[in-house]
């Protein structure tokens, strides 16, 4: 690890793995005294089995008994299970993807969502997560706001953990985040080296400042974390980000042949990212496709994906969300 990454990480990586180790107190004062509001954002899709439960507790503990959070707001992207109904009789917002900014359309992936919600919330703190996480996660929300609460240089935080993995029945306590191992960290540590010191750079649980958030483009699926994480980078700095450790992550886990197609999408992001800045002529064009193969007994069958970047602009260059902020600040 480089000698600015390696004091970035000594220094920008602080621990939240339990609410012991977080004083609640200090956020609500520091809440209270820079007049923030605070939006949790949680993308679904098909996810009735565990949004329930996690928007039920989400609330319980930081709207209801702890007035840290002003809005919870789910994201439902075109799910076909009851995913909209379970997350909304725990206590959430609902929205569907497509009825937020109705003009731009609707694109599918977890990014689309995560853009749209920035349209659809208030908070001038924006915290992001997955709506399939299991287990214990009342911590994360307090977790990964204490930096944007308590020193005012940090943009954006990621949290990081480990990541139990369960294979054909046998467990793991860590192991998880094949993609980010690799695929992610490989490339963002030979382009960026400077990133070398997040640990889960392909993490779905993150806050930042809308202020920042607005500035940069959201790409539509998968690759929107790493697209996040370059990105504000040029637009903070490395001493503008910041990580905190969770502790432990479990979630549903995906097959190789899904795993495959995320990280197709994360090295288009990738590359699309390295080739900004130069000049046409020369310039590296990802071909957009990646082709699996099964096999169907008698011989394999090539299958292919679409890969390509799509993404949404700076959410701060669409003139709809101009109107709407303009509305919330007036």
């Amino acid at each position: 690890m480089r000698p600015d990454a390696r004091a970035w990480f000594e220094h920008r990586t602080t621990s939240a793995t339990s609410l012991a180790e977080i004083d609640v107190d200090a956020l609500l004062l520091a809440k209270r005294r820079g007049g923030h509001r605070i939006s949790v954002v949680l993308p679904a899709r098909n996810e009735e089995t565990t949004v329930g439960v996690l928007v039920r507790d989400l609330v319980t503990r930081w709207v209801q008994d702890v007035p840290l959070v002003d809005e919870l707001l789910v994201v439902d992207s075109n799910s076909t299970d009851a995913t909209a109904e379970a997350a909304r009789a725990a206590g959430a917002e609902v929205v569907a993807a497509g009825e937020v900014l109705p003009c731009y359309g609707d694109r599918p992936g977890k990014g689309e969502a995560l853009w749209k919600s920035l349209a659809a919330t208030t908070g001038d703190l924006v915290v992001f997560m997955d709506s399939d996480l299991l287990g214990d996660v009342g911590h994360y929300v307090p977790g990964l706001l204490t930096p944007l609460l308590l020193d005012p240089r940090v943009e954006y935080v990621k949290g990081c953990y480990t990541r139990p993995l369960t294979v054909d029945g046998v467990h793991r306590p860590v192991g998880g985040g094949r993609v980010t191992e690799l695929t992610a960290r490989p490339l963002l540590n030979a382009l960026w080296p400077e990133l070398a010191g997040f640990v889960q750079p392909l993490g779905g649980e993150y806050a930042g400042r809308r202020s920042v958030l607005e500035q940069v483009p959201f790409v539509s699926g998968y690759g929107v974390e790493v697209g996040l994480l370059i990105d504000l980078l040029r637009i903070c700095g490395l001493q503008g980000l910041a990580q905190v450790d969770l502790g432990t992550r479990t979630h549903s886990h995906q097959t190789d042949v899904a795993l495959g197609k995320m990280a197709g999408q994360i090295v288009s992001t990738v590359l699309s990212r390295a080739e900004r800045g130069r000049p046409a002529r020369g310039r590296l064009e990802p071909g957009g496709l990646l082709t699996q193969f099964a096999h169907d007994g008698s011989g394999f069958v090539p299958t292919s994906h679409s890969v390509a970047v799509d993404e949404r602009p700076p959410m701060a260059a669409v003139e709809e969300y101009a109107v709407l902020r303009a509305g919330v600040v007036g």
